[in-house]
Parts: structure tokens; sequence; C-alpha cells
């Protein structure tokens, strides 16, 4: 589904399920870390879903006793719905490109997050510069921010 914005021009897609999410970014099972893009703002802004289950093989060692999501998969997360933000700006000719991280800063980890939980995740695009994009990446749990980051990242081919 998507719905044009008369006054800017904008297109917003909207429920972007897991299946068009592996055409997008080549990340699969066990790490691909985004089940949905709830929104999509073309060139602007995504909202990524990632639904956190116990069945995890990570959860197996972090921590057997409580268990806990790993925050550098948080950031994981961000750099996917950013990378599905990236690929869908730029057309069915990126489709499937590897996005390479090459800087993390300012992450923040406010709260934890556990099994049951749904992380969403907010990318919002800073800048570009050719194959180089930086963005500001949120995620929060019901509401309440869990994590926060700035991160730049590279869309390379295969």
């Amino acid at each position: 589904m998507s719905a044009a914005d008369s006054e800017t021009g904008t297109v917003t897609k909207t429920d972007i399920d897991v299946n068009r999410v592996m055409e997008l970014i080549p990340h699969r099972y066990p790490f691909l870390m985004v089940d949905r893009i709830e929104e999509i703002e073309l060139d602007v802004r995504a909202v990524g879903i990632k639904n956190v289950s116990i069945n995890e093989n990570f959860f197996q060692g972090h921590f057997p006793t409580r268990p806990v999501f790993p925050g550098v998969l948080i950031i994981e997360s961000m750099a996917q719905t950013a990378g599905c933000l990236v690929v869908a700006t730029l057309g069915e000719e990126a489709e499937g490109k590897l996005v390479y991280f090459m800087t993390i800063d300012d992450a923040r980890f406010r709260k934890p997050v556990v099994p049951g939980d749904q992380l969403k995740i907010h990318v919002e695009k800073a800048r570009n510069r050719g194959p180089v994009w930086k963005f500001t990446g949120a995620a929060k749990v019901d509401g309440v921010l869990v994590a926060e980051a700035t991160f730049s990242a590279m869309i390379v081919d295969k």
C-alpha cells in the first residue's frame, strides 16, 4: 500500500512484509533482524519491526538465566532497516546489494530488550553522498526508547 503526499510529492509505503525485506537486503536467518517495514518514506525515513523471540539461537548464551537481546543486534536491526530504506529509495537496480557499516557513533542502550518484546526501529536519513549514507536511529519497545545511535554505511555491489 502506498500514498502520495500532495504537498511534498513524497511516497510513503506501509507494510513491507518479510519476503519483500529479503528482496531488498541479502540478510537471512539467523541474521535477519527485521521482520517487517511498517512505514517508509523514500529518501527520508523508515520504521522497521523486529519481534524478539526466545527461539533465537543467541539466547542460549546471552544470557541463559535472564535472556537479553544483544545491543549490537539492536544496532544491526537499525542498519538493516536503513538498508531497506536505501535500496527502496534507489530502486530495483540496488536490490540485494550489500550495505556495509562505516561508523557507529553515540550508541546508547537505555533499557534491556527481552523475549516477547516488539522492537520498533526508527531510522532517519541525515544525508548521503554517492554510495555513503548517514542515519540516526532509535529503537523503542511499547513507545519507550531502549537504544539510539548515529551510523553510516556504504552501499556496494556484491
